[in-house]
Formats: structure tokens, sequence, C-alpha cells
């Protein structure tokens, strides 16, 4: 049979032999007269085309029996019911249809030419494994379950897509083993209902064309569009990422198939109850209709009195069927203004609310007035229980995001000690729940390995106070010409007076910057500059200029200029910030070595600590290999932050330069949670030892010397004992391999500080790289120990 599918173990014969069998069986019974005349005339006609029992091989001689087959089917298909049943002829799984209703004709031609019928989610294999159950069913008897909703999806002449599901009458087929059939078994079944996707296997016992399909189907369609639609809206608002464009649009989709309408548009506000002010979702694509392009707004400004009772007390739907008399009635309120921006000529603000307390507004607009109302409204009276949930959801996990960026922003509570925390807020909760009293224990790690680096910018203060310098200088060589130029115009004493003192004070500043110039300056603005500028502005339209241009240097905050400042404190905040990203970042891969407490904080620079040991984890063995993996990845991220600092330098307003250390502690000691300060900090006297060590060493100096231990462009790692020295001795020869660290190494003895002995350094130089991706440097203690040798 041309047109049939090439893979498929049916041969097609359509015919109509069960159909006219009925025909005769009916006659024998028949009673009435008329019925009987009409049955006879119908077999005698068909009888005179032996081709409609034999089988049709090719559908495009259905043509030459068009009239035939119409007559035949008549009682299938009433001519009365043809412009209201969906309703055809068919053979299954190739597409092939014939007599069909004049509604499914309709249908299809304002589909378009290019429109292929094909059923929702079947493919050949699909088609072929259908097929073959078809012969298990209808030959051999068994009672295979393979039913499942199928559907079209068929764009009408708008383009929206309807959705149709199939209902297939199979009662005028038969089912006859071809030539090359093979006899199926009860084994070969067993076998093909536990293997439904060897597709090999039912090729197998059942080759391509080996059977003999003789008959036609009959397909019933019914309109499902919105039954289909709110089921992919349920399925679209529980998938998890159903706030992503792509999910969006779908959205949008879904809705237009419901309405019917082609362009309408879907938006959602959140309903903020604490402040009473309605805002944007988070994600920036999607729309509010109702904010327009505004972030936030006051719910009495943002939406009418009548909106606001509906949405916010009432939670009903506030319809506008015509916005443009909405907009003349409400005075073009707001909300009227924003839609009419938005091209909105009709809308629905359908309340997303559960129980009392309303979360956000579901908006759907349209082009046209009258498309939507408060008719067609209530058709979301089945959606809005599912949306409900989804933004239900979708609140909760972003009330979570939020909980985790204050947690790891605001708080000390570090990830991987968050299982202590847990444990403890769960005993916490039984003990309230039992007696009414709790209290949160105090957490204590013991036996841990402190790690301490920071990465500080070399002679931060002299840099602030040269930038402070140069905005003083600055602002008074402005005042200077100002007054000047005000004295040439109008010679009054006190401009003389006044110019002096300028002088005086610049030349004060250019000596020397002290912690009192900034605020003797700033009284002089004030006491005596400031009164006699309002003057001076008034007298010319060029001193006027000359004084506007003044104040737009000046901060507005403090009346000083901030220019070099601005430009220091920015590069500053910028470093700090780019350094802390980065070390975040490499924490997540550090933390794959072993799970350890980590924290970094900003000052001129950025500092981190960090502790390792087995009571930091929950029921993980712990081993000295993790510490050493641990010192390593910490020196290499050093070097590599030490690049990166510089590297970030390029587009900076001004430069500034680096200068890293790393403390090693050899001995363990324990940390305590502090409850009132919320942090982590050293528990017990001979602890604090180490916490003195790292406020007091980046001062410290190379003994009998003026030379501080940090310097600019080199790494200094400060320790006390021997092995210390031995093992950092293996990293650096490591580092000096990957191209990390130079080759002048400086084994140094530090100057006592109060409270600190007999401390030692290795320093380093940095070798400084382009942007380089940086190899995984987590070892084994087998390495580690080869580095010594």
């Amino acid at each position: 049979m041309k047109n049939q599918l090439e893979d498929f173990p049916l041969e097609i014969k359509i015919s109509f032999h069960k159909i006219i069998e009925q025909y005769k069986q009916q006659l024998e019974n028949e009673q009435s007269s008329i019925a009987k005349n009409y049955k006879e005339e119908v077999i005698e006609y068909v009888s005179a085309f032996p081709k409609l029992i034999e089988g049709i091989d090719d559908p495009q001689d259905l043509r030459k029996f068009q009239d035939p087959i119409r007559i035949l089917l008549n009682d299938l298909f009433p001519v009365i019911l043809t412009d209201n049943e969906i309703k055809t002829a068919s053979i299954p799984f190739h597409n092939i249809i014939f007599n069909s209703s004049r509604r499914f004709r309709k249908i299809l031609e304002d589909a378009g030419p290019d429109y292929r019928l094909e059923m929702r989610n079947m493919d050949e294999t699909m088609y072929f494994i259908f097929g073959c159950v078809l012969i298990l069913n209808h030959h051999y008897g068994y009672n295979i379950d393979f039913s499942r909703p199928l559907y079209y999806d068929i764009p009408d002449e708008n383009g929206i897509i309807k959705h149709y599901r199939l209902a297939l009458n199979a009662d005028f087929i038969e089912i006859l083993p071809g030539k090359t059939a093979i006899e199926i078994t009860e084994k070969d079944v067993d076998l093909l209902t536990q293997n439904i996707e060897d597709l090999a296997l039912w090729k197998k016992l059942f080759p391509p064309k080996s059977w003999i399909f003789k008959g036609f189907t009959i397909l019933n369609l019914t309109d499902v569009t919105v039954d289909d639609a709110i089921s992919e809206l349920k399925a679209t608002l529980l998938h998890q990422e159903s706030s992503t464009p792509g999910e969006l649009v779908k959205f949008q989709e879904i809705f237009r198939s419901i309405y019917k309408i082609q362009d309408l548009r879907v938006g959602f506000t959140i309903f903020n109850k604490r402040e009473m002010v309605f805002e944007r979702m988070n994600n920036k694509d999607a729309k509010s209709f109702i904010l327009h392009k505004e972030l936030v707004s006051d719910c009495n400004t943002g939406v009418c009195e009548d909106s606001f009772n509906k949405l916010v007390n009432q939670q009903s739907y506030f319809t506008i069927s015509n916005v443009e008399n909405y907009a003349k009635a409400t005075g073009n309120n707001l909300l009227s203004q924003n839609l009419q921006k938005n091209n909105v000529k009709s809308c629905i603000l359908a309340p997303i609310a559960n129980g009392n307390e309303l979360l956000g507004v579901l908006e759907l607009v349209s082009q046209r007035k009258n498309d939507l109302n408060s008719i067609n409204a209530i058709k979301l009276d089945d959606i809005l229980p599912y949306i409900v949930t989804a933004v239900e959801r979708n609140k909760s996990e972003f009330e979570n995001r939020v909980k985790a960026v204050i947690q790891s922003e605001c708080t000390s509570i570090h990830p991987s000690v968050l299982w202590i925390f847990e444990n403890e807020a769960k005993r916490f909760i039984r003990d309230m729940e039992q007696d009414g009293l709790a209290s949160f224990k105090d957490i204590t790690f013991k036996d841990v390995y402190p790690l301490y680096g920071q990465i500080d910018i070399v002679g931060s203060s002299e840099a602030r106070n040269n930038a402070i310098q140069k905005d003083l200088l600055h602002q008074l060589d402005v005042l200077e010409e100002i007054i000047a130029d005000a004295y040439n115009k109008e010679k009054l004493p006190i401009y003389d007076q006044v110019s002096f003192r300028i002088k005086d004070f610049k030349e004060e500043l250019e000596d020397s910057l002290n912690a009192a110039s900034e605020q003797k300056v700033l009284n002089l603005l004030q006491r005596e500059i400031n009164p006699i500028m309002e003057h001076i502005g008034k007298q010319t339209k060029e001193l006027q200029e000359m004084v506007q241009k003044y104040e737009a240097e000046l901060n507005p905050e403090t009346g000083v200029v901030y220019n070099h400042r601005k430009q220091y404190d920015e590069t500053v905040q910028r470093i700090n910030r780019t350094m802390a990203r980065f070390i975040d970042r490499k924490q997540i891969e550090a933390q794959k070595i072993y799970p350890h407490y980590f924290e970094r904080y900003k000052t001129d620079g950025v500092d981190h600590n960090i502790y390792i040991g087995a009571s930091l984890t929950y029921n993980k063995p712990f081993n000295k290999v993790y510490l050493y993996n641990l010192r390593l990845w910490q020196l290499s991220t050093m070097c590599e932050m030490e690049n990166r600092f510089y590297q970030i330098q390029k587009s900076t307003p001004i430069k500034l330069d680096a200068a890293s250390l790393i403390l090693v502690f050899n001995s363990t000691l324990s940390i305590r949670y502090r409850m009132d300060e919320k942090k982590f900090d050293v528990d017990g006297t001979y602890n604090a030892r180490y916490e003195i060590i790292k406020k007091r060493i980046d001062k410290a100096y190379i003994k009998d010397t003026e030379e501080r231990i940090t310097v600019k462009g080199k790494i200094a790692i400060v320790y006390s004992q021997s092995s210390d020295e031995r093992e950092y001795l293996r990293y650096v020869k490591y580092l000096q391999t990957k191209k990390y660290l130079g080759d002048d190494v400086e084994l140094l003895e530090l100057e006592d500080v109060q409270g600190v002995v007999g401390l030692k350094a290795i320093r380093v130089s940095v070798l400084y790289t382009p942007d380089e991706k940086a190899p995984d440097l987590t070892i084994t203690y087998d390495e580690l120990v080869n580095y010594s040798n």
C-alpha cells in the first residue's frame, strides 16, 4: 500500500467488509420495512464495488469510491451532526483519513496547507509497538492494556494551538497473518511485555508488514483545549524552574490557549503586606503591568480605591473591559496610565491569595477592549489554586535564599559547621516543647588546626592621607582663584583676609597632613568661606559659573572635595570585593579536600581564617594529609590572589601595591562560638596566644633591621617550629616548578614583639602572570614526602 510506514508490522488494506457483514446480520432481524428496504438497497449498491470488501491498497483510490463509502458509513456519520461532531474514518498510526465530518474538515482547513496531522508524543517506534500489541489483542485474544491518552495539537485560523483528545473505535478491523508472519507463543508474549523498549526484539518477532490489517477505524475528536491547558499549567507551575524565561513564555502561551487570544500577555506583581506596597518579581523577564517600569509602588497610589478593595480586602477579580473608559472615570489614575503605556485595552487582575493573605496579583491583558471581562474571568476559578501553590513555593524558596544570603554575608555560621547548629536547634526546640524552658548552649570545636592569611594594601594609611591632602589642596586652590576674581571685581577687605587664610592653610598642608588638618580646613570653610560664597555667586555671571562649578565638585554630605579620596575608596572597594569573591570561589574547591570552617573579612585588603579538624565534621575521619593539602591550597591561592590584585588594577583610577602573609600555627586549639558576639573565637588562655600573634605579626620587623616582614611583591610565611620550615620549603619548591613563586627564598628571624618571641619566616617573591586557570594543586601525602627529598 502506498504511503504506508516502511517500519510497521501490518500491511494495510482499507476494507469495509466488517460493516457490510453487520448490515447483512441486521437485515435478517429487521422488522421495519423502511429500514429493511434501506439496508437492502445499500448492500445491493456497494456490491457493485468488490474492492470495498477485498481491500483498497492505495489510499489515493479512496476518491474513486468516495460515494459508496459515504453511503455505507452514513449511519456512522449522520449528516445532521456533521457540523457538530469532530469525526473521521482513518487508518491507525498512518494519518490516512477519509469521510470526515464537515467540522473536522473545517478544523484542518483553518490549520493551513502546511499543517501535517500528527499525534502528540508519538514516533515510528511507538507506532510499531502499538501495531504489534494490536495483533496480540485482536488475533491472539490477549488483553494487553496499551491505551494512553492520544492527542492532536492543531492551530486555528489565528495560530492558537487547540488540543483534541482522540477516541479510537476499532470495531471494524480484522488482523490476519501474512506469509512471513511468525507464530507468537505465550513465552514470546512474556518476553515482549518485559522489554517494551527493545525494538529489535519486537521487529524480530513481528517482521515489518508480516501481518495484514483489513478494515478501518473511526476517530472521534473532543476539544480539550482548556482542560489540557490547565493540565499543562499545573505541570509548568510544579516545575522547579517555573520562573525561568522559557517557562514564563510557555505560561503565557497556555493562557492564550485558554482565552483564545493570540496576543494575550501575562504579568505578575508581588504584594508586600508588611510595607503595603506592590513589588516587581525578581525575574527580570517577568512583566508587571501594574508597576510598568517601577520596582515598587505604594498600594494606595498604584491602584484605585475600588481595585485595592477588591484585590487586597475582598480578594476578588478586578476586571477592566475598557481601559479608556476606566481612565476617564478615575481621572487617569496611575493604574490606567501604566496600562495605557503598555497598550492595554482590557484586563483581568486576579488576586493570588492563601486564605486571608494576598501574595500577589496575576495580570492578564489584551490590546483590544472587551476581550477580557468579568464574564470570562471565571475561567480562572479552576486555575488559581495551582498558581497559589506555585507562588507559595517560590516565595518560600526566595525567603530561603534571602536567609542563606544573610547567613553568608552577615553571620559567621559557615555551611561546613551548620550541622552542629541544626542539632543544637533541634534540641532547643525539643526542650522548649517539653517544659517551656530552653537555652542555646555554647558550641565548641576542640583540637582544630588554624590557618591564617592576609593580603594587605601596602601603605594604605599613607595612600589615604595623600588622597585627602590632594583633595584639600585642590579645593583651596579653587577657592583662592574664586576669591581673587571676586576681589578684582569688588575690593572688599574680607576677600583679602580670607585669601591670606587660605594661603596659610595651603602652606601647612603642603608641609604635612596630621589628624587635625582636615578638621581645621572644615572649620575654615564653615566659619569664614561658606558665608561669603553666596554673596560672591550673585556678583557677576562669570563668578556665578565659577561658584557653581566649585559646588558641583563638593561632596553634598561633607561639603569638601571628594575626588582623589573617591578614587582611592573605589579602588580599595573594588580590590576587596574582587579578592573576597575570588577566595570565596576557591573555597568551594577547597571544601572538597576536607570540610572545614572558613571566614574572611575585609579591611584594607582581605584576611581569612581557616580551622580544620575531626570535630568540625560529622563522622568523617581526619588525617593530617588533609591539613597539608589545605596549607598548600592556601599558599597557592595567595599567589593567585596577588596576581588578581594587580590584574584588576588595569582599569582602576589609582594603582596600589599588595603584601601577603601566612601564619603557621603547629598546635591544635579549641574554638568557641560566642553567642553574644555571634562569631567564632579561640577558646582558653593558652589558645589566646594565637590571636595575639595574628594581630601583631604584620607589623613585625626582621631581626636587627628596620625592615618589616611584609613587603610588596613577596609572600611571608611566619612560623616557629623547624618542622614547619621544612614543610613549607617543600611547598615553595613545588610552586616554583609551577611558576607561582620565584627562586629568591629568604629564611629570616623576626624581632620579638610584645608577648611573642622566637618567630621565624620564609619570604619568597611572587611571579606575576596574565590570567590563567590555576592547575589542580591538591596532592597526596606521598607526594608531599617526595618534595622533601
